[in-house]
């Protein structure tokens, strides 16, 4: 069946020669490209070994967990220790022959790991790097993802719901089943993962809803909900769009310097290798950024029918490209404990491609910033996940800075927690 869905993929390829990535706050997009099937390859799971991956001279790199249940995304708590959301999700129907090649094709780059469903509480009790305490701090979930601590809560994205467990400093199991706060939508759940972070005074959580298609093959009314950022009443679960037009939000942090909200979105597919770029940007209240009727601004997307011009005239152009199909999935400002050029910006991990011929993401890269906004071009900071286009040791998904500049990077391939550090001058 493998070889099978592989040869046909090859055969209905329409052939595209690699370009460089467009990155940067004013990316060169290319035409668009259109074919019956997009270029597909996706580099098989392969061992690390002795291997760890490479980060830049004067860091160092150490799994602090390895064997979990694909770890998603992070949470530092108060008191240090770390909480990890373990699940694989599920994933829509397919729609057409092609979305069934497809899902086979990215299976193949997938940890055959069952999803945990849970929560795990990583401990070093003595400040050595060394989490020598790892617990099950709450299971029986549905696919966590999103994780936001507030005045003495855990608050927790499943991919149907919001939940909200309460904390004590040093508790290592959660005391009972977790409150309902909202439904989050669930439907068909073509983009399952629900990321999620709290506002600066802590009043209101963010959760981010990705599309239920491509570009609304299943229909528009399909789309009700979804593409879109929640503000949610952390008290009463009351909620409301507060930005719609983002494909899908798979990562949000907030800015400390400004308070200001921001995401990582990956955008749509079957338009050529190079097209369109993930991207990195602030999230505006009431701000409409694209999907489905165009992409980068106001490039209209003609596959998409009927058109809607009053919308493409309104989009907000992203702030920063990250080159087309990297999959972000992770991001956390930087601050001044890292150092050595790395204390302005923004870190993103970056899942990997699965649709072009040559693999792009595969990597923690680092987006320096100046005044405020992302400035000059992206810089790898965790890399040696992917061996060559056939075999990846790893796919990084959440990225969480630590106050005293340690960068923690979750890996759902080789369900391993890495820990950088500064090594000491």
């Amino acid at each position: 069946m493998r070889s099978i869905i592989y040869i046909c993929a090859l055969a209905l390829t329409v052939p595209a020669l690699a370009q460089a990535q467009s990155v940067g706050q004013n990316p060169d997009l290319p035409e668009p490209q259109s074919g019956f099937l997009p270029d597909m390859k996706i580099p098989r799971p392969a061992l690390w070994g002795s291997e760890k991956p490479s980060v830049p001279d004067g860091y160092q790199i150490s799994a602090i967990a390895t064997g979990l249940k694909i770890p998603r995304q992070t949470l530092l708590l108060p008191n240090g220790d770390i909480l990890v959301a373990e699940g694989k999700g599920s994933g829509a129907p397919a729609l057409r022959p092609k979305d069934l090649i497809a899902g086979v094709i990215k299976s193949w780059g997938k940890s055959p790991e069952p999803g945990g469903d849970r929560l795990t509480l990583l401990r070093d009790a003595d400040g050595n790097g060394e989490y020598e305490l790892r617990t099950v701090f709450a299971d029986n979930l549905n696919s966590p993802y999103g994780l936001a601590f507030v005045d003495g809560s855990i608050y927790v994205a499943n991919q149907d719901s919001l939940v909200r467990f309460d904390y004590t400093e040093d508790q290592t199991e959660a005391s009972g089943p977790p409150e309902l706060l909202t439904r989050l939508p669930s439907a068909i759940n073509h983009h399952w993962t629900k990321a999620m972070t709290a506002s600066a005074d802590g009043q209101f959580l963010y959760v981010g809803i990705g599309s239920n298609s491509n570009i609304t093959e299943r229909g528009i009314e399909a789309e009700e909900d979804r593409a879109v950022v929640w503000q949610i009443d952390v008290e009463t679960g009351a909620h409301r769009p507060y930005a719609t037009g983002i494909r899908n939000p798979t990562a949000l942090t907030i800015q400390p310097e400004t308070n200001a909200l921001w995401a990582v979105a990956n955008e749509r597919d079957e338009i050529g290798p190079d097209l369109v770029p993930d991207y990195l940007t602030t999230v505006q209240d009431g701000g409409f950024y694209g999907w489905p009727y165009s992409y980068w601004g106001q490039n209209v997307d003609t596959r998409v029918k009927p058109q809607d011009p009053e919308k493409v005239a309104a989009a907000i152009t992203p702030d920063y490209a990250l080159g087309a199909h990297v999959a972000a999935l992770g991001v956390d400002f930087s601050n001044n404990a890292v150092g050595a050029g790395f204390s302005d910006g923004a870190f993103v991990g970056m899942h990997g491609s699965w649709n072009r011929s040559e693999p792009v993401g595969y990597k923690v890269v680092f987006v320096p910033f100046e005044n405020g906004k992302p400035s000059g071009e992206p810089v790898d900071f965790v890399t040696g996940f992917l061996v060559d286009n056939d075999n990846t040791r790893g796919r990084p998904v959440g990225v969480t800075v630590e106050p005293e500049g340690a960068i923690i990077v979750a890996d759902d391939v080789s369900n391993t927690i890495w820990r950088v550090t500064r090594m000491d001058p």
